[in-house]
């Protein structure tokens, strides 16, 4: 059970398509400084490679954390020969927001924010050494930028400038800067939809008596969602079919 307390993501392969979640930092590290595999990109990698599904949702709500596991997610993402979409289901900082540009479809709620920003370490020596570390951070900092670049509808300028003033990203300004393709929450109409997280609080809180839901209940409401999520839809005629993750994330998709 330790093991699981401390991963700060969960993997559902299903039969249809499979659910990674990174609800924490990005990070290698265990607590009290103590390397724990179990938090390591390395094991999401394992378990991503392992995935039978043809496609792969990914909800972030992560603070971001360490660029090298960052760009280990994103790639095995990329790589994987899989339909990715990522879903922003809060914050998705630094590292975080590195992630989220592995989806060919990137999915914010107007409650959800992106933050990107330049890399930084710690660092002691000469002062020849000091700049040294000072280009390789410049060098971290391009892959972000190319990964950003991949994307955006913005120059290279404009995205080391906002990375220079470790900027905060609305989902409006992240659809129009290419770097979401859609928002949540709204249908055509403008009406408001229900969020998965809202979603996911209503199943567990209908379990009562439950002071404080487990692990297993929450991977009991996904599993519930899920199951509701797909079942098939009745289209009338003057409509498109959708999938049925779009009736929570965002409307009907061309």
């Amino acid at each position: 059970m330790k093991n699981e307390a401390n991963r700060y993501y969960m993997l559902e392969d299903g039969e249809d398509h499979a659910d990674l979640y990174i609800f924490g930092d990005i990070s290698s590290w265990g607590q009290w400084g103590e390397d724990d595999p179990t938090r390591s990109a390395y094991n999401i990698v394992k378990e991503l490679q392992a995935v039978q599904a043809p496609s792969i949702n990914v909800h972030i709500n992560s603070n971001g954390g360490d660029v090298s596991e960052g760009l280990a997610i994103y790639n095995t993402l990329k790589n994987s020969g899989k339909t990715v979409t990522t879903y922003c289901d809060g914050f998705a900082c630094s590292a975080a927001s590195v992630v989220f540009m592995a989806g060919s479809k990137r999915i914010m709620s107007n409650a959800s924010l992106l933050m990107i920003h330049n890399a930084w370490m710690f660092t002691m020596g000469n002062s020849s050494e000091l700049r040294k570390q000072a280009d390789d951070l410049e060098k971290v900092n391009q892959t972000a930028v190319e990964v950003y670049k991949s994307v955006a509808k913005i120059s290279e300028d404009d995205i080391k400038k906002m990375m220079d003033e470790s900027t905060w990203i609305s989902a409006a300004d992240a659809l129009s800067y290419g770097f979401a393709t859609e928002i949540s929450g709204e249908t055509a109409d403008g009406a408001p939809k229900q969020s998965a997280m809202q979603m996911i609080h209503d199943q567990l809180t209908a379990k009562k008596p439950t002071p404080q839901p487990t692990l297993e209940d929450f991977k009991e409401a996904m599993r519930s969602i899920l199951k509701e999520a797909h079942k098939p839809e009745e289209v009338k005629e003057e409509t498109k079919p959708t999938d049925g993750w779009a009736n929570y994330f965002g409307g009907n998709r061309k």
